[in-house]
């Protein structure tokens, strides 16, 4: 079957099948990540302007090949590497259709990052669940930034908590903010691996949406970076009665043993976690500015990222619509919901993590006052 996505036309497994989404023999192509593959175009034409001497990419387990298409199309000097010789053939094949040059390579990414071949200014890691199996890899070896997607979200978001704790050395909890909780999971535990290095991995840009997390980690090889960055792991302790939340940074946990703000025992520890920012706004509007009209997504991640860029800086989101069946009231426009919030002198914001959700400098109980109906 062939579709044509950002401009180029792909030959992927029959999505009857079932390998399309992964379940079938055929090589994986999942088309739900569009939103994910438009973005990356428009992040790795904004971080050529970033930083000029970027000029190769890895696509890391390149399957069909369509994100190594996309970037050879947009001028970069690709390398697609993959184990699955049909998936070689088939993204070698998508790349001569297109009438471009690059390179695929029948080897596990892991050699071929730790061999002495090549230096990658750009590597790509998108794999059919976490990516931690290639993180160490990636990020001690990658020369200006990693991009990571990892498709495992309930043990992320602590769903699936054991797994979540094998996997990222962390211990997530299954909040109601539990696709932030997810991000930060992924987040804290690519920065401590990078660490390991002697490598700073700053988040620049991150989305999530049901099916994923994704960030882009602009590298920085100084020791001194790194500890910086470490210095903003810390832990989340979250009320299950009130939903208020307390966070401090640090890697050692000093949990409270009751909720400050309404005396529950019920609370929720997760971490350590990343606290700090995981976009840089500026960074997202340069982002956006590259989309085009050829991206089937375009629209979506326009506003997702015009809502990141505006994001304040919290290390967790509320849920408007959680927070007021807490509090017996309807839920009224999000508008009017954030205008209130900063009119009684707080900070608010959309967050993109759904259409309910918001971040705010104000406690839940100066919340509710605020939004309280006259």
């Amino acid at each position: 079957m062939q579709i044509r996505e950002g401009g180029v036309d792909i030959e992927v497994a029959d999505s009857r099948d079932g390998a399309s989404e992964g379940a079938g023999d055929g090589v994986f192509f999942n088309p739900t990540q569009e939103l994910n593959r438009d973005v990356t175009i428009a992040a790795l034409r904004a971080y050529e302007e970033r930083e000029p001497r970027a000029e190769t990419y890895l696509d890391a387990m390149t399957a069909s090949g369509i994100r190594a298409v996309r970037a050879a199309a947009d001028g970069w000097r690709v390398t697609g590497a993959d184990i699955d010789s049909e998936a070689v053939e088939l993204a070698r094949s998508n790349l001569e259709r297109n009438g471009l040059e690059g390179e695929i390579l029948e080897q596990n990414v892991n050699a071929l990052l730790y061999g002495d071949r090549e230096v990658y200014d750009v590597v790509d890691v998108d794999p059919f669940g976490t990516p931690i199996p290639f993180a160490d890899a990636a990020l001690s070896n990658a020369r200006n930034m990693v991009c990571v997607t990892a498709t495992d979200t309930a043990p992320l978001c602590g769903a699936h908590q054991n797994s979540g704790i094998r996997k990222y050395s962390t211990l997530p909890q299954n909040t109601d903010f539990h696709a932030e909780m997810g991000l930060r999971v992924l987040l804290s535990a690519l920065i401590r691996t990078a660490a390991r290095y002697d490598v700073a991995a700053k988040p620049i840009l991150s989305h999530v949406s049901r099916h994923y997390a994704r960030t882009y980690l602009e590298l920085d090889h100084r020791a001194t970076s790194a500890d910086a960055l470490v210095e903003q792991l810390g832990y989340v302790h979250s009320c299950e009665d009130c939903l208020s939340r307390t966070h401090e940074f640090g890697l050692l946990s000093h949990p409270p043993e009751e909720c400050p703000a309404c005396g529950s025992n019920r609370l929720l520890s997760a971490g350590p976690i990343w606290l700090g920012q995981t976009a840089e706004s500026d960074f997202a509007r340069s982002v956006r500015s590259h989309l085009d009209d050829g991206m089937g997504t375009k629209k979506r991640a326009s506003r997702m990222l015009s809502t990141i860029a505006e994001e304040i800086d919290r290390p967790t989101h509320y849920d408007q619509h959680r927070l007021c069946k807490q509090w017996n009231r309807s839920a009224n426009a999000m508008d009017e919901f954030l205008s209130d919030l900063r009119e009684a002198g707080f900070e608010a914001s959309k967050a993109h993590y759904s259409g309910t959700a918001f971040k705010t400098d104000a406690s839940v109980a100066e919340m509710r006052e605020a939004t309280r109906p006259e």
